[in-house]
């Protein structure tokens, strides 16, 4: 009879007080993995994550500590980076701090995984790049998006070659962030995101999503126009006073790819909804289609294509949703977990992991090169 082995993976959780670091990062992927007794790796041994939380304000991380039952949590970042019995530092902080965090962890000798973006500015993303690469340690950039069912639910229809050729891809993001001026309707996100000099902004925000989801489901970025818009000048704070909004709310992009597929993405923070979900992508090839939500995903089939005749003095006698079938995605498991359970696979015994820090430094890059082209009013070589 063979005992199962346990081997720990001690992982700094720093920033991680906020909705996205709590509820992806904490709750639902480390405290996951830990609750299904860690992540089994190939010679049957699992690897359990053993966290300490890390931040500013000692109040919120014991708050969060007692409220998950985490053991361990610091504001003293130096003397748990000193300690040798952690490997990871993981970051979610601020984007404006990032590069800063990531510094101190790389000369600690962390293996390093963080939010993106990785930074505000192109630069500062390659550089920290560099910095890692050169210390030797094991480095990853989130991209969550890449494993969510309806994103893998297309992959599968890719695969099987329902589309043919893909031509091109319509994505629209986006719903109305309420800001706080109106009766009975509080401001909704925190007022940092509205903030340019607090690194807030949709396209710095955005952009580095579209840019591993283009390259990866359609093709690589080579050009990119963007127009950018404030559209809603003032918005209320945390303190229930007025401010005015210095980041940009709503993004137009074109991009064009190596694949030769079009990619048309609509980014904002004020648009209402009427559609089958927050995102979606329509991805349009000569045999058949597909609607790519984040959950679900729906086809159609050049068969099941119908043939509409332009008549605008009748209501149409067609269904435009009928003929569209769910594809099935398989079991799919929450997409920050997956993506951090790889990573750790990757430290652990060296498994493949594509997802860097200069990965993410390139949707930086196409952050960048969105507001160039913003501000040109031209197009831009990525």
């Amino acid at each position: 009879m063979t005992t199962e082995r346990t081997e720990r993976i001690g992982i700094i959780m720093n920033g991680v007080t906020g909705r996205m670091g709590t509820n992806q990062h904490l709750v639902r992927s480390i405290l996951a993995i830990r609750d299904q007794g860690g992540v089994e790796l190939d010679d049957g041994t699992r690897l359990m994550p053993d966290p300490i939380l890390t931040g500013r304000n000692a109040e919120k991380l014991k708050a969060l500590a007692e409220k998950y039952g985490v053991e361990k949590y610091s504001t003293d970042l130096d003397a748990v980076l000193a300690d040798d019995s952690y490997q990871v530092f993981f970051d979610a902080s601020g984007t404006p701090y990032r590069v800063a965090f990531l510094e101190k962890a790389i000369a600690a000798g962390k293996h390093i995984y963080c939010e993106k973006p990785t930074a505000v500015d192109p630069a500062e993303a390659y550089r920290i790049a560099d910095v890692a690469e050169a210390a030797g340690v094991k480095n990853g950039t989130v991209q969550d998006k890449l494993w969510l069912p309806g994103i893998q639910a297309f992959l599968k229809l890719r695969e099987e070659g329902f589309f043919g050729e893909i031509l091109s891809v319509r994505g629209e993001f986006g719903y109305w962030v309420f800001s706080g001026h109106d009766e009975n309707q509080a401001a909704q996100r925190p007022s940092w995101n509205y903030r340019d000099e607090d690194g807030g902004g949709i396209i710095i925000d955005m952009h580095c999503h579209w840019r591993y989801v283009i390259d990866h489901l359609f093709g690589e970025i080579t050009e990119v126009f963007t127009h950018a818009a404030t559209h809603l000048p003032e918005r209320i704070g945390e303190d229930g006073k007025p401010y005015v909004c210095t980041a940009d709310d709503a993004a137009y992009a074109l991009f064009k790819t190596r694949t030769g597929v079009i990619c048309q993405f609509n980014s904002s923070w004020d648009v209402r909804v009427r559609r089958d979900d927050l995102l979606t992508m329509q991805v349009d090839g000569t045999k058949g289609s597909a609607i790519v939500g984040l959950r679900k995903c729906w086809a159609q089939s050049l068969e099941n294509t119908p043939r509409p005749v332009w008549n605008p003095d009748v209501d149409s006698p067609i269904d435009y949703y009928a003929n569209w079938d769910v594809v099935d995605p398989g079991s799919c498991d929450n997409a920050f977990k997956i993506q951090w359970e790889i990573f750790l696979k990757h430290v652990a015994r060296d498994e493949e992991f594509p997802w860097s820090l200069r990965e993410g430094a390139k949707g930086v890059d196409l952050a960048a090169k969105s507001w160039e082209s913003h501000r040109s009013g031209s197009w831009v070589k990525i």
